[in-house]
């Protein structure tokens, strides 16, 4: 996905819980118009355009470049810590208490990995926006499990974030899917640390709240998200065959959380056959959708997840 993508669905990164959506940080658009007009876009110059497109998805214009507000990392530290899976009920209890007191500059991703010619693991990927001295003692919980099989932590460059996960560079054909999470229950955890997780390779659970969850005056479509964590997993697509395995055990998995998904879900992480409409509330997908017919009353811009459909 490319910047422009990321940001036109909202964009959830490891900042979110500090600085809101990506979206949020946008100063302005140089578009194309759906009439073939070129245009920058700015909350004075086109106040429902910009809103539109600051996490309503690639339906409103043909973005060529994005302007963001700019804030200051001085220090930056993170990375992975890796523990066998019988270890995996020990370290979600774990995870659970330090997102119960994570400071905002602090996002925490629990993982249960299960990859081919590794053995099941699970993990827990940081990034703290300040000092590795500060970071350290707030992760100071993780210290106290024995048997971890590899620690990454250390400080970063910006540029380092993606070495957090190790995920591949390249295009890679998976099937995915996420589902907002009420709270993290008993019941929750039985699942994601129980549950027979094949064919899918990750099931992740991630710290949201903070900035996300805050309801900004000028903020665009993806927020605010009071649902504090969520639940994304993912598996191989590699044949169509390995396509459906992974779609049936998504299926699976959403409909053993019942009431603990709230069924809105990021649109910046919509799965395959997901709608626009679950990604936002009522009154936000009819502003938007009015916003569309009257930019492009003949349909010529169709994002992935169109507003209309």
């Amino acid at each position: 996905m490319s910047v422009a993508g990321y940001t036109l669905g909202g964009g959830l990164s490891w900042f979110g819980r500090r600085y809101g959506f990506a979206a949020d940080a946008v100063r302005a658009f140089d578009v194309v118009r759906a009439d073939g007009e070129p245009a920058t876009v700015t909350a004075e110059s086109d106040p429902e355009l910009f809103w539109a497109l600051r996490g309503g998805g690639g339906d409103f214009a043909v973005v060529t470049a994005v302007e963001f507000e700019l804030f200051p990392a001085p220090a930056l530290y993170g990375g992975r810590v890796a523990w066998p899976a019988h270890r995996a009920r020990e370290v979600f209890d774990a995870y659970r208490e330090l997102t119960a007191e994570a400071p905002d500059e602090l996002a925490l991703w629990f993982g249960r990995v299960n990859l081919p010619n590794l053995p099941p693991m699970v993990t827990i990927d940081a990034a703290f926006l300040g000092e590795e001295q500060k970071g350290r003692a707030l992760l100071d919980r993780l210290g106290k499990i024995d048997d971890v099989l590899r620690d990454t932590r250390g400080p970063l460059a910006v540029a380092d974030l993606g070495s957090i996960t190790a995920e591949p560079v390249d295009p890679t054909p998976g099937r995915s899917r996420s589902e907002l999470l009420t709270g993290l229950d008993d019941e929750v955890a039985d699942l994601v640390l129980d549950a027979p997780l094949a064919p899918l390779a990750v099931a992740q659970v991630r710290h949201l709240g903070g900035a996300l969850a805050a309801s900004w005056p000028n903020a665009g479509p993806s927020g605010p998200v009071a649902e504090p964590y969520l639940l994304y997993l993912l598996g191989p697509a590699f044949t169509p065959e390995l396509a459906e395995a992974a779609g049936e055990r998504l299926r699976w998995f959403a409909g053993q959380l019942g009431e603990r998904a709230s069924g809105r879900k990021p649109y910046t992480l919509l799965g395959y056959g997901e709608r626009a409409s679950a990604a936002f509330p009522a009154p936000v997908l009819e502003r938007l959708r009015a916003i569309k017919r009257a930019r492009d009353p003949h349909g010529v811009l169709r994002a992935n997840y169109p507003v209309l459909a």
